[in-house]
C-alpha cells in the first residue's frame, strides 16, 4: 500500500508531507499549557496533533531499583525514576476530551499513543482517527493486535526495532485485516544525534514492508526531517513546545512553534522539488532560454566584410546561431549589409 489515510488527510509519496506535532510531556502538569500548545501548532500549518496517553501505572510499577532507573550516562533524565518521570511526563486522561475539541476546533487531525488496553478503550470513546506505535511498544504485539482491530491506522515507530521485529509488527496489523500502517524511522535516544539518523533506510523500509514510510525525529533543528522527504518520507512527527528555555522532560529536542512552522514550509518545498525523473528545460526556464547566449552582429557590416571575432560574438540573448559556430564562421564574408544587433543566420554569410 503507497498511502494511508488518517481523517480527511491522504498520506502517500504524492502528498504533502504530514507534520505531526507531538506534545508529550511538554505541557509541564498544566492542561492551559497543553491548550496553548495546541493553539500554537494550529498557527505553523501540521495537519495534526499527538498526545501518549498512559497513567505512571500503566506504562511501568512504582519501584526503585536500579533496573527501574534512567541509566546515569542519559543526557537529560540521569539517574530518574521511571514511576516519577512518567509521573511527571504523563497527560492526565481527564485533559483528553478537552484536548481533543481544541485540536478539532482548528480543524486538525488529534491522537495518541496509546500504551495498554485502557488508553486504547479511552481514546475509541473520543474516536481517534489513528493509533501511533510507541517505539518501545513495537515489540508488545497484543496492544499492536488490538489497535488493529478497532480498523484505525497504526503509525508504528521503529526506534531500536530489528528487521524482524517490524516484520511481526506490521504483519500483526494485517493478520487483523489492518492494510493502514505507516512505518516511521526513528532513533529512540533523546535528543538523537543527526550521524544515527540513518535516513538511507527509508527506501529500504518502504520497499521491505510495501507502506508509506515517514520520519520520527529527535534529532535539533529540521535538516533531518528535510532530508527524509527527500528520501521518502511521507509523515515527520516532532516534538513541540511553546518555548525550550521554559524546561520540560522533552523541551531539549523540541521545536518552537515558529521552528514548527519552518519545517512545514521547507518539507513541503522539498518535497515539491522532487518532480519528476526528466531532465531538459522546464517551462519555469521559458524566458531564460530566450536570454541563451547565441552569435550576434556586434558591429555594422557590409556585403564582403570578413566575419571576424571583432564582428561576431557570442553574447545573449539566444536567436542566432549556436556558439560553437563560431570557428567554423570566421573567415567567411558577409553577404549583405547587416546592422550591430541582428542574430546571425547561414543566410547572412
Amino acid at each position: 500500500m503507497t498511502s494511508i489515510r488518517i481523517g480527511g488527510h491522504e498520506i502517500g509519496p504524492d502528498q504533502p508531507p504530514f507534520v505531526i506535532a507531538e506534545v508529550s510531556g511538554n505541557h509541564n502538569g498544566s492542561l492551559d499549557r497543553a491548550l496553548d500548545i495546541i493553539d500554537a501548532v494550529a498557527g505553523t500549518g501540521a495537519q495534526a496533533v499527538k498526545l501518549q496517553t498512559y497513567r505512571p501505572d500503566t506504562i511501568t510499577i512504582d519501584v526503585d531499583t536500579p533496573a527501574f532507573r534512567i541509566g546515569d550516562d542519559h543526557e537529560l533524565w540521569s539517574g530518574q525514576n521511571l514511576y516519577s518521570l512518567y509521573e511527571r511526563a504523563h497527560t492526565p486522561w481527564e485533559w483528553h476530551e478537552a484536548l481533543f475539541e481544541r485540536a478539532r476546533s482548528h480543524g486538525m487531525e488529534v491522537f495518541s499513543s496509546p500504551f495498554d488496553p485502557t488508553a486504547v478503550e479511552l481514546l475509541e470513546s473520543l474516536d481517534a482517527p489513528a493509533y501511533k506505535i510507541a517505539s518501545s511498544e513495537i515489540v508488545d504485539l497484543p496492544l499492536i493486535e488490538l489497535c488493529a482491530r478497532t480498523g484505525k491506522p497504526l503509525v508504528i515507530s521503529t526506534g531500536m526495532a530489528t528487521v524482524a521485529e517490524i516484520d511481526a509488527a506490521v504483519r500483526t496489523a494485517r493478520a487483523v485485516g489492518n492494510e493502514q500502517v505507516l512505518v516511521l524511522g526513528c532513533t529512540a535516544s533523546y535528543p538523537a544525534p543527526a550521524s544515527d539518523s540513518n535516513l538511507r533506510s527509508l527506501p529500504v523500509l518502504a520497499t521491505a514492508f510495501g507502506t508509506p514510510v515517514g520520519l520520527s525525529d529527535h534529532t535539533p533543528g529540521i535538516g533531518a526531517p528535510v532530508a527524509a522527504v527527500a528520501l521518502g518520507a511521507c509523515a515527520i512527527e516532532k516534538h513541540v513546545t511553546l518555548a525550550r528555555d521554559d524546561g520540560g522532560v522533552d523541551s531539549a529536542f523540541s521545536l518552537e512553534p515558529a521552528e514548527l512552522a519552518a519545517l512545514v514550509t521547507e518539507t513541503r518545498r522539498a518535497w515539491e522539488a522532487l518532480g519528476e525523473a526528466r531532465i531538459g528545460p522546464k517551462a519555469s526556464e521559458r524566458e531564460g532560454l530566450r536570454l541563451r547566449r547565441s552569435l550576434y552582429v556586434v558591429a555594422d557590416v557590409r556585403a564582403g566584410d570578413e566575419v571576424t571575432e571583432h564582428t561576431v560574438r557570442s553574447i545573449r540573448p539566444a536567436g542566432g546561431l549556436p556558439p560553437a559556430e563560431l570557428t567554423t564562421l570566421l573567415g567567411r564574408t558577409f553577404r549583405t549589409d547587416v546592422a550591430k544587433g541582428t542574430p546571425l543566420t547561414w543566410d547572412l554569410v
